[in-house]
């Protein structure tokens, strides 16, 4: 029910991939030229799945941008995905995952696309509905707000067998509560990021990144 065929035949599913890496880093930029280097800065520090969002500055030009250097199966998420239209202009662009905040046209475009979606629920509706419309993973979103670990908690009761995968002020120390309470990962925006993708410092940026990284290998491990 939350799976989707790969990208290409090399590829393995977007689900396997959340499983063994457990971080998606989300990235939304000022500057194109700096959110592109972000990009690549995560590939190279291990954090292998990344997403441009885009509301960011020229994000399908980041997205050509780093496909061109990453290859065809490396996992290049769009995110912010509202439409019927983001979720074809993200494809064009070289996007093979697409993120969206809710369910809508965005996730029925892209499901019929074949792309795998980590679509955005918030309520055990939500939740239901994901199911009908067959996305990969559901992101919580916005999960800080509705009272962080605590929720992912009480929504795992109801729907203990979910890809749930918490967005919305996920540090470190929430990253490592929501994967010790059965998040299949976590999405991390400017906590990980920081000003990277306006501009600013890329070895601060490794630095978090190598933090992250720690967390969710020994969240691995257990």
């Amino acid at each position: 029910m939350f799976d989707s065929a790969p990208s290409s035949p090399s590829s393995p599913s977007f689900l396997a991939a959340l499983r063994a890496r457990r971080l998606v880093a989300i990235v939304r930029g000022s500057d194109p030229d700096a959110s592109f280097r972000t990009v690549m800065t995560l590939v190279e520090s291990g954090v292998p799945l990344v997403e441009v969002s885009l509301s960011g500055a020229e994000a399908p030009g980041v997205l050509r941008r780093a496909r061109a250097e990453l290859g065809a199966d490396a996992w290049l998420g769009a995110g912010t995905v509202l439409t019927a239209d983001d979720a074809h202009r993200a494809a064009d662009a070289g996007a093979n995952l697409i993120v969206t905040p809710g369910l809508g046209a965005g996730v029925d475009e892209a499901v019929r696309l074949g792309l795998p979606v980590l679509g955005g629920v918030l309520t055990p509706t939500d939740v239901i509905a994901a199911r009908t419309a067959a996305v990969t993973a559901l992101k919580i979103f916005p999960a800080s707000a509705m009272g962080g670990p605590t929720y992912l908690k009480a929504l795992r009761a109801p729907f203990p067998d979910v890809p749930f995968v918490p967005v919305g002020g996920v540090d470190a120390v929430a990253a490592e509560a929501y994967l010790e309470l059965g998040a299949v990962a976590v999405g991390v925006g400017s906590p990980l990021i920081g000003d990277a993708a306006d501009g600013g410092d890329l070895d601060g940026l490794r630095a978090r990144a190598a933090e992250f990284v720690r967390v969710t290998e020994e969240a691995a491990t257990r």
